[in-house]
């Protein structure tokens, strides 16, 4: 019986500081609320809340060989993600981000490149991914799993009996040929409002989720912010509210509503209940800092779904 989920694909250490309204350009120290460092990434960083939310999780990445690579890999093991699958790559550096958060929310990014999108494809992960229940897949754009190596672990997947998610992250126009690719071996495909119409060419989320759905994925979880997701299952589109939180930091907020899906589709939810879980997941951990911000375990978000109403006011 399969178990567990397989996260591959990006894998970052984020580094935010909260609230930074402006440099003073001097040696002058000034205080902040918050500084968190921690794994991050569409597939580490769903990993580490996935994990938060009990679910039994394995992450198939890389990291450099750097202080940051080993942070990295410690704050995964110490949420209790199986890190067996995370290579590390000698002489090369971790990707790692610094995220300078206003007090408004918005943010700047200041990225660091390294290995963190090229996770190994071989054969303890193809064996892993035909084991495992649930395959989060965020690896479209990678150095290892574009042209067919990524496609060929999403085939033995399913061939395996897993329930394939698939989440992007700042995708170019160019991965629409690689999302077709991948697309025939996933169940939800689950982009942002902005890399759906983005990579659709439509403004009308309904439309660019068909298209979605004619490239081959069975559903379509378009993550919306505070307008919600909109969802396209078995033909009909749904609309799922976003609950009204106070946002401190929204930095990974499209990674936590992935695991919070996979993490309730887990425990038996169906997918519109999973979406609304996810919503609360997301919702939670933008009321904090960093990947995990104010989340705490799979039990306190379902009782905190009881205690906020929705963002905006259903229709």
């Amino acid at each position: 019986m399969n178990t567990g989920l397989l996260a591959i694909g990006l894998t970052t250490l984020d580094i935010n500081a909260y609230p930074i309204d402006g440099l003073t350009h001097t040696e002058r120290a000034i205080l902040i609320d918050g500084l968190v460092c921690a794994p991050a990434g569409t597939a580490a960083g769903a990993a580490l809340v996935a994990a938060r939310l009990g679910v039994k999780v394995k992450l198939a990445g890389a990291v450099g060989d750097d202080l940051n690579g080993l942070f990295v890999r410690a704050g995964l093991e110490k949420i209790g993600v199986d890190t067996g699958l995370l290579a590390t790559r000698p002489g090369e550096r971790t990707s790692s981000t610094l995220l300078a958060v206003e007090s408004d929310g918005r943010r700047s990014s200041f990225h660091c490149p390294g290995v963190g999108g090229a996770p190994p494809v071989d054969e303890a992960v193809i064996a892993a991914a035909c084991a495992s229940r649930f395959v989060h897949y965020a690896a479209i754009g990678g150095a290892t799993t574009d042209g067919g190596p990524g496609a060929e672990l999403l085939r033995a997947a399913k061939a395996g009996g897993a329930l394939v998610t698939c989440d992007l992250i700042g995708p170019r126009r160019s991965a629409i040929d690689e999302i077709a690719r991948i697309l025939p071996f996933v169940d939800y495909f689950m982009p942002s409002a902005a890399e759906a119409v983005f990579l659709s060419g439509s403004d009308d989320l309904g439309v660019a989720a068909r298209r979605f759905v004619d490239l081959g994925a069975k559903a379509c979880v378009i993550k919306n912010g505070r307008q919600g997701a909109l969802v396209l299952l078995e033909g009909q589109d749904h609309m799922v509210p976003a609950f009204a939180v106070t946002p401190v930091d929204t930095t990974s907020c499209g990674d936590s509503f992935c695991a919070g899906f996979i993490a309730a589709l887990d425990r038996g939810r169906t997918p519109l209940e999973a979406c609304r879980f996810a919503g609360m997941t997301a919702g939670l951990v933008a009321e904090g800092v960093g990947t995990l911000g104010a989340l705490q375990d799979f039990e306190a978000t379902v009782a905190a779904m009881d205690r906020y109403g929705p963002a905006i006011d259903p229709v």
